[in-house]
């Protein structure tokens, strides 16, 4: 292999970095599916969203969300500097591009907690070719207004909102690549680790394969010129 092929073999990711899309109707579990992920893979980041809804108690800006005022969302958006985005329940969220384009460019994934609107945007973005779409089901309905109620975060006039919301984003589930039904926590996790696992396999993101079977026919080069 020559110097110049040796420095570009280093330089290049092992793979292309994907774009992990979890959306579901609030309460069926996406965030929770979500943390587990990212807890025990060190080769997916999570896209930290920027709203400016006010922060809750424990969260953290920069680590759970970027809190901005309305005003510093609205720049962002005039100056297409964010991948997707949303108003939701009255406040503004979205994805930043820079460093989503900065984690696939070296073959990192990273994983997008979403409703319907931003993955869809996410999709028909410029980087939609690296998206892979997972929608979240409840069990029931009944099961999913029991979760709202037992996180304890929201108003019952928002969780009231929530539950009137849930239709219209289920509706949506045929859109998606994948669609899991979120009976069991630990099976649910597992079906999302194969489907993860399953996506960075695909040839159209491993160049490293390609350029191992140019490795394999300069060997089959120098055995033919070694056996003449």
């Amino acid at each position: 292999m020559s110097s110049e092929a040796e420095a570009e073999t280093v330089a290049a990711p092992p793979r292309r970095g994907l774009l992990l899309i979890l959306s579901s109707p609030s309460g069926a579990g996406k965030s929770t599916l979500a943390r587990r992920l990212l807890a025990e893979d060190d080769a997916i980041s999570f896209s930290v969203s920027a709203t400016t809804r006010p922060m809750r108690p424990g969260e953290v800006d920069g680590r759970d969300y970027h809190f901005l005022d309305r005003a510093e969302f609205e720049r962002m958006i005039a100056e297409d500097a964010l991948l997707e985005w949303a108003e939701v329940f009255g406040h503004l969220y979205g994805s930043p591009r820079a460093a989503v384009e900065a984690a696939i460019g070296q073959g990192r994934d990273v994983l997008f907690d979403v409703d319907w609107q931003g993955g869809q945007q996410i999709r028909n973005s410029a980087l939609g070719h690296a998206a892979v779409s997972v929608f979240i089901l409840p069990p029931s309905i009944a099961e999913l207004e029991a979760r709202l109620h037992h996180r304890a975060q929201d108003s019952e006039a928002v969780i009231a909102g929530r539950m009137a919301r849930a239709r219209d984003e289920i509706a949506h589930w045929a859109e998606y690549d994948y669609v899991l039904i979120n009976r069991d926590l630990d099976d649910c996790t597992a079906d999302l680790r194969a489907i993860l696992r399953s996506e960075r396999l695909r040839l159209a993101r491993n160049p490293a394969v390609e350029r191992h079977v140019a490795a394999l026919n300069r060997e089959f080069d120098a055995r033919m010129k070694g056996g003449n």
